[in-house]
């Protein structure tokens, strides 16, 4: 402050003056960047399979970016525009870990967002958490990434498979208490998660017949199949499926009507919507980001709301954007209800809870749309009798 030693105790006492009057309004804080952040721009890193079986949930990545151009359109994320690095990986876990190395290592993203899968996100879990780089609202309902204390740096997004096969549970043990339950599940980790909800949710109160099959058999052909056999039994089928488009309109609507299963999102399709201020941003979204996206595909509310949950976090890691930092702020989202969420589910985290959604609803198809019904519930295991 060039004081001069003559006049100190002026100085000591401007000085004091000074500091009290500051004291409510302290001057900002230095920024604080991770590879991938500066005063401009965010690089964000994201894996789909743009080719490959698995090729229809690109769409989500394709939402995805359309999205950020638009926050990038209104002035970006504190100022700064978000540079969205997506990569194909066919859904083939070693291309999965050849991209992530790629973004890391290359491209030097702060963090890798959304990317599919739960054997391709498992590939890579380790690499990244070793990195301290953030794995962030993984695109799988995989309960392995709700474990902070040994993936501090993984997070998941929407329900876990356990939490939704659990409330199918309680659905079948209010509605049809005596039956027996036969579960067709797909023999790994995703499908396994499936079964251990099931049955945390009957607790040994309904008999459960399990059996497994490999990736070669799809929703389709199962559809199909009960109609030759002509077998009409209660069908629930777990979320990831229920694309009218790709799935039901192939399988036959007029065979799936009937089926039951849970949502958590706004189907843009839904009549039920019409006039939602929710639904007409996201008309008004579509329009103008993404014209030529489906507006009747699931996928695309998906990749809108999951992609306003990373603005929010990174909204919130304010000028310090650093890894450590975006895993604080994403384990710090209390009471975030996101436009395209059902009413009454909100997204909520903490240091110890890395799941964000934990809410579901049913739903019935009726051979055009599906209907939703009952109230919000959440898949808690129920106490064994």
């Amino acid at each position: 402050m060039g004081r001069d030693r003559r006049h100190l105790p002026a100085a000591i006492a401007l000085g004091l003056v000074f500091w009290l009057a500051g004291a409510a309004t302290p001057a900002p804080a230095e920024p604080r960047y991770d590879p991938g952040a500066g005063s401009t721009e965010i690089k964000i890193g994201h894996i789909i399979p743009y080719s490959g079986l698995a090729s229809p949930y690109s769409v989500i990545g394709k939402t995805e970016a359309a999205f950020f151009d638009k926050i990038n359109a209104e002035g970006g994320v504190n100022g700064r525009s978000i540079r969205f690095l997506s990569y194909d990986d066919a859904y083939n876990p070693a291309k999965t870990m050849e991209q992530a190395r790629r973004l890391v290592e290359s491209d030097e993203v702060l963090l890798i967002f959304n990317s599919l899968g739960t054997p391709t996100n498992t590939a890579i879990q380790k690499y990244l958490n070793g990195k301290s780089v953030p794995q962030l609202f993984v695109a799988s309902g995989a309960s392995k990434w709700n474990d902070p204390r040994r993936f501090p740096y993984t997070m998941g997004w929407q329900p876990s498979y356990r939490s939704e096969a659990r409330i199918y549970a309680h659905y079948l043990l209010e509605h049809h208490p005596g039956a027996k339950i036969g579960v067709l599940y797909q023999n790994d980790d995703y499908g396994k998660d499936y079964l251990k909800g099931l049955k945390d949710g009957i607790a040994g109160r309904m008999p459960i017949l399990e059996v497994p099959y490999e990736g070669t058999k799809f929703v389709i052909q199962i559809i199909r199949k009960l109609v030759e056999l002509d077998w009409h039994p209660v069908h629930v089928l777990n979320n990831v499926s229920t694309a009218i488009g790709s799935v039901l309109k192939p399988a036959g609507v007029q065979n799936a009507v009937g089926i039951l299963s849970t949502s958590f999102l706004k189907d843009p399709a839904d009549p039920i919507w019409s006039g939602d201020p929710g639904l007409e941003a996201w008309l008004a979204f579509m329009a103008q980001y993404y014209p030529e996206g489906d507006r009747n595909n699931y996928f695309t509310v998906y990749g809108y709301s999951v992609a306003q949950s990373l603005v929010q976090v990174l909204e919130q890691c304010g000028e310090n954007l650093t890894r450590a930092n975006v895993m604080r702020q994403a384990a710090n989202l209390h009471d975030l209800q996101l436009p395209m969420l059902l009413p009454g589910i909100k997204i909520e985290t903490g240091p110890d809870d890395y799941a964000p959604i934990e809410q579901m609803q049913m739903m019935r198809f009726t051979g055009e749309s599906w209907q939703l019904f009952g109230p919000i519930l959440k898949g808690e295991a129920a106490a064994s009798q």
